[in-house]
C-alpha cells in the first residue's frame, strides 16, 4: 500500500504521526478541501508527466492549471500526462493519492510557484483519503524537489 511507503518515508524524519487519514475521500482537490476544511487552492496537487521517457511530478496549488506554453518552454516538450496505469507503475502511487513522498527511485519532483503564496499546504500521502499539512519549506525539503518552476496559469491574484 502506497500510504505505508509514505509513512515509512516520513518516519525517517519523525513526522509520520502528522499524516491525517480521513474518513472521507480526498482523491480530488474539491474533496480534499472539503474533508480538511480548507480552501481548495491550499491543496497541493501532484501531477504526473512523462518528459523524454522519464516520469516527473509537478506539485501545484489546487487552483492552478498547467499552462501548455510555459510547460513547453521549460521542458522543451509538449505536456504529456501519465495514464492511471503508468502513474501507479512509474510513480508508485495510484491516482487520487499521488504525492512527492515515498515515490519510486528516479522520479524527479518540481514545485510550482503557485504554492509560494501560502504558509502551509496539504499534499496527499499515498492514498485517496490522506493528507499532511506542511509549510512551504517543509514541502521543499521532504519532496526532494530539484527546482521551483513557473508552469501554471489561473492562480494569480
Amino acid at each position: 500500500m502506497a500510504i505505508e511507503a509514505v509513512k515509512k518515508y516520513f518516519a525517517t524524519f519523525g513526522i509520520e504521526d502528522r499524516i491525517r487519514e480521513l474518513d472521507e475521500s480526498s482523491a480530488t482537490v474539491e474533496l480534499a478541501a472539503q474533508a480538511l476544511g480548507c480552501e481548495p487552492c491550499r491543496i497541493a496537487k501532484t501531477l504526473s508527466f512523462l518528459v523524454n521517457d522519464h516520469a516527473i511530478l509537478i506539485v501545484t496549488a489546487g487552483d492552478a492549471k498547467i499552462d501548455n506554453a510555459k510547460y513547453k518552454a521549460y521542458f522543451g516538450a509538449k505536456a504529456k500526462m501519465l495514464t492511471p496505469d503508468e502513474v501507479e507503475t512509474l510513480i508508485g502511487h495510484a491516482v487520487g493519492g499521488v504525492c512527492p513522498f515515498g515515490i519510486n527511485d528516479g522520479v524527479v519532483v518540481y514545485l510550482d510557484e503557485s504554492l509560494k503564496r501560502f504558509s502551509t499546504v496539504f499534499p496527499a500521502c499515498g492514498s485517496s483519503n490522506s493528507a499532511i499539512e506542511l509549510s512551504i519549506a517543509e514541502l521543499e525539503k521532504y519532496s526532494n524537489s530539484i527546482a521551483w518552476i513557473d508552469v501554471c496559469k489561473n492562480w494569480q491574484p
